[in-house]
């Protein structure tokens, strides 16, 4: 079908609003890629937008040569994981007993779970249990306490809910119980949503340090976003790399707090963009279940 001249006109202010939409995305992010590989001294000058002056891996070299470095990414990646892992069964099982309609006051426990949403204790109770707890500078401050999301749990429920009931009827007359139900019947259903909720819990905990911030001070103990956001409050927390001149007498500064703390932002965030397009299909089929059923 031909389109009209109209048509056409609109089709081209679209492409041009998206192709902005584009750039405005992308610039921030290519001119840090272009700040962490160019030289340090050379970036204090300015100017620099998507490709490096005077081309350098120092900044790098520099960044993982830092043994704080190479424990936070090392503790980032474990508190992540563990906690998509450990998160996910348990919001599994949650949303899975609660589609069961045999379990007796599962509206009042759904209404228990709920009240958390609307009303918190505030930080210095939450703070005075988790040190009772023996929370406080320990590792698993990170996990435990993320363990439970409601409204992650209401998302797999509505998922559930929509799965057709023959298909546990029939698992029922064939001698199947409940467990068996759960694992072999509605767990592969139910991949899409997961994965939805894996990625948000993976993406959560990875740009998370606020936590640390509240309850860590070992900084064996310290994230890559705690370790980034010091760098960007204090800008010299990573000590500037200098080659002395065979005189002695003159500094060769190959690297600056503002070329390190860019290496830092693109070293952080590429592993949350390698994983994001795998999912992106099953984060966008979530989103629109929470907004239907939810």
């Amino acid at each position: 079908m031909k389109k009209s001249i109209g048509d056409r006109i609109l089709d081209i202010v679209v492409y041009f609003i998206l192709i902005l939409v584009c750039v405005a995305c992308l610039y921030p992010y290519l001119n840090q890629i272009a700040i962490s590989l160019n030289q340090g001294t050379n970036t204090a000058l300015g100017g620099i937008t998507v490709y490096p002056r005077e081309f350098t891996l120092e900044n790098y070299k520099t960044l993982f040569s830092n043994a704080s470095y190479g424990r936070a990414f090392q503790i980032t990646i474990l508190k992540s994981v563990l906690n998509m892992l450990i998160s996910g069964i348990v919001i599994f099982s949650a949303a899975y007993a609660l589609t069961r309609k045999n379990l007796k006051g599962r509206k009042l426990l759904t209404t228990i779970l709920a009240i958390p949403m609307y009303v918190s204790p505030g930080l210095i109770p939450i703070y005075i249990l988790y040190r009772y707890l023996g929370l406080i500078n320990n590792f698993w401050v990170y996990v435990l306490p993320y363990s439970f999301s409601f409204y992650s749990m209401i998302i797999i429920r509505s998922f559930i809910q929509e799965i057709p009931d023959a298909l546990e009827e029939s698992a029922l007359i064939d001698g199947a119980n409940e467990i068996e139900i759960m694992f072999k019947i509605i767990l592969p259903l139910s991949f899409s949503v997961l994965a939805t909720i894996s990625l948000w819990t993976l993406v959560n905990q990875w740009n998370d340090w606020t936590t640390t911030l509240y309850y860590i001070t070992n900084k064996k103990l310290y994230p890559l976003q705690y370790l980034m956001i010091q760098v960007i409050k204090q800008g010299e927390q990573i000590k500037q790399k200098a080659i002395l001149e065979a005189s002695g007498t003159e500094v060769n500064i190959k690297t600056t707090s503002e070329s390190i703390k860019a290496a830092m932002l693109v070293s952080t965030s590429i592993p949350i963009i390698a994983v994001y397009p795998f999912l992106q299909k099953y984060f966008v089929k979530g989103v629109t279940i929470g907004a239907v059923k939810g």
